[in-house]
C-alpha cells in the first residue's frame, strides 16, 4: 500500500471520528431522587434493592450468585456457577462485577497479592 493512500484513509477516518465524536459528549441529566430515598428510610437492604432494579439480567444473574456464597467466591467460580465455560469464566463474570462493585452491591476483598473475592454487601 502506498504511503500516500494511506495517509487519505486515515484523514478521512480522523474527520469521521471528529465529526461523531461532540454527538458523544453531550451532558447526561440525572435526576437527584435517589438521594432523597436514603435519608427517609435507612436500611441496609434498600440499596441493594434500588440497584437491582437498574441492573441488567447478567449483572442480576451475578449478584444472585453472589449473595447464594456469604463466604465470599472468585470470579471464576461466578462464571461457572452461571454455566460458562471453564476458560472464559472468570472474564465473563468482571464486567458485572465492577459495575456491582462501584453501586455497592458487592464488597470486593482482596485475600492475596493476586487473589481476589467478591462478598454480597
Amino acid at each position: 500500500m502506498k504511503i500516500s493512500h494511506k495517509r487519505k484513509v486515515q484523514l478521512k477516518l480522523n474527520k469521521r471520528v471528529k465529526a461523531s465524536s461532540p454527538a458523544r459528549q453531550r451532558p447526561v441529566k440525572s435526576k437527584p431522587v435517589a438521594a432523597a430515598k436514603p435519608a427517609a428510610k435507612p436500611s441496609t437492604k434498600a440499596p441493594v434493592a434500588s440497584a437491582a432494579s437498574s441492573l441488567t439480567p447478567k449483572q442480576q444473574q451475578v449478584l444472585e450468585i453472589v449473595q447464594a456464597n456469604p463466604d465470599g467466591i472468585n470470579p471464576k467460580g461466578i462464571g461457572l456457577a452461571a454455566g460458562q465455560e471453564d476458560t472464559k469464566a472468570a472474564s465473563w463474570a468482571t464486567g458485572a462485577l465492577k459495575k456491582l462493585t462501584e453501586e455497592g452491591a458487592v464488597e470486593r476483598v482482596q485475600v492475596a497479592a493476586n487473589k481476589v473475592i467478591y462478598k454480597a454487601c
